[in-house]
């Protein structure tokens, strides 16, 4: 199963790419939670507590060596703080940092140094346990954050109490802000942390889907690969040797061998390029599965109607290249609300349709096929498989719109190319 999602996810990356490509798509690939920038931002705002007992200290006329002594306690507090909420929550070893044994120490001290500084000095130094409910959003395991913040957003209140002797006292228009403040930023740090977690987790989960994906395709390739030159090599070896010796003896039999030889060839090498195209081939089913997914993403609703039944692999992968053709022009270049494929069987031939009912950003020139588009690529597939393409504005009177589609003959004979000659 892991592969097959792998493979699957590979095969729309081009899907990937244009979802991103829209507008206001971007949150799409937001890949870790809080962009770096704005976490550099957020980290260094809550440093805004130390404002409050700064102002105190400088209003407050104090002994000098009680003045040295808090702000050194401030410095100290703003160094630790910076140093612990430092990494990015999304970051692969920031759990190895903020949950070691130094770390948890230095948060310890950091708790214990608020908790002297408010004793011995006045009630501004309650606004350090804002940076402390912050640290312990991040460095803590979930339930022991939430255990620390409801202990910090309770302690400033029985700090005031004690230090003002009742809570009749109580300054509650700076207690009871400061609480919702110091309950918020835990709370926040903790929400903040979990969901970097789960982002970092599905990141690593994905590097290791597509590792084993291309394990396993290195390992297919190298299997079928082997299957199909070595029986080819050896008979080339031996019929090239039996021609040798064949040359002056029996003539017309040696060119018969060498003939046969250059046929091996030419064979080995047309199963060789399908060998390798099948791995990048789309499969009809999986296409119009990724096309209902990636029109309802881009808000157009998305019609299929499928009467073609089982086909042959050339022409099943044809038809999944020209759905997604036509689904990627509707999302690219349309502004288009509904959209409609239809594929029917007619006798010999297969047909399928990609009709959408929004204008074109770029109209169409010519009277068949965009040249210089996507839909070049997909007339030359088209082509080659001996089948017919039209592309074009909706004909119908009144009806904004586009149309594509292509032809195919259920059992059509390809025409060897120049270089398959060679």
């Amino acid at each position: 199963m892991k592969t097959i999602r792998a493979q699957l996810a590979r095969g729309y990356a081009q899907w990937e790419h244009h979802l991103t490509t829209m507008e206001g798509a971007e949150v799409l690939v937001v890949s870790s939670g809080i962009p770096f920038q704005l976490w550099r931002l957020y980290q260094h705002f809550w440093l805004v507590c130390l404002l409050f007992p700064t102002v105190s200290l400088v209003q407050t006329p104090l002994p000098p060596v009680r003045l040295f002594l808090a702000l050194a306690a401030l410095l100290f507090f703003a160094v630790s703080y910076t140093w612990l909420m430092w990494p990015h929550p999304a970051s692969s070893g920031v759990h190895k940092r903020s949950r070691s044994p130094a770390s948890l120490i230095l948060f310890g001290v950091l708790v214990t140094l608020v908790l002297v500084l408010c004793l011995l000095y006045d009630s501004a130094f309650l606004w350090l346990f804002i940076g402390v409910s912050a640290i312990a959003g991040v460095t803590l395991p979930m339930r022991s954050a939430f255990i620390a913040v409801v202990i910090f957003t309770l302690l400033p209140l029985v700090i005031s109490v004690g230090a003002s002797g009742g809570i009749a006292r109580v300054d509650w228009l700076q207690i009871i802000p400061l609480m919702l403040l110091v309950r918020g930023i835990g709370v926040d740090m903790i929400g903040v942390a979990r969901l970097s977690g789960a982002i970092r987790e599905l990141q690593s989960a994905r590097e290791e889907l597509a590792r084993l994906a291309v394990m396993d395709e290195r390992q297919r390739l190298s299997r079928d690969l082997h299957d199909l030159l070595g029986h080819a090599l050896s008979m080339i070896t031996l019929k090239s040797e039996l021609a040798g010796r064949l040359v002056e003896q029996e003539p017309a039999r040696a060119v018969q061998e060498i003939r046969e030889v250059e046929h091996v060839a030419r064979l080995t090498l047309r199963e060789v390029r399908e060998a390798v195209a099948g791995y990048r081939q789309p499969r009809l089913e999986s296409e119009l599965d990724g096309a209902r997914q990636i029109l309802s993403a881009a808000g157009i609703t998305c019609q299929v109607e499928h009467s073609a039944g089982e086909l042959e692999r050339s022409t099943d992968a044809m038809l999944a290249w020209a759905v997604r053709e036509g689904v990627t022009n509707v999302i690219r270049h349309s502004r288009a609300r509904r959209c409609l494929i239809r594929l029917t069987h007619q006798k010999s031939t297969v047909c399928a349709e990609v009709i959408n009912d929004g204008p074109q950003r770029q109209q169409l020139e010519g009277t068949k096929v965009m040249a210089g588009s996507g839909l070049s690529g997909l007339s030359e597939r088209v082509n080659s498989h001996g089948g017919c393409i039209e592309a074009g504005p909706l004909q119908t009177a009144g009806n904004e719109g586009f149309r594509l589609w292509v032809e195919l003959p259920i059992q059509g004979h390809v025409e060897p190319s120049q270089e398959e000659r060679l």
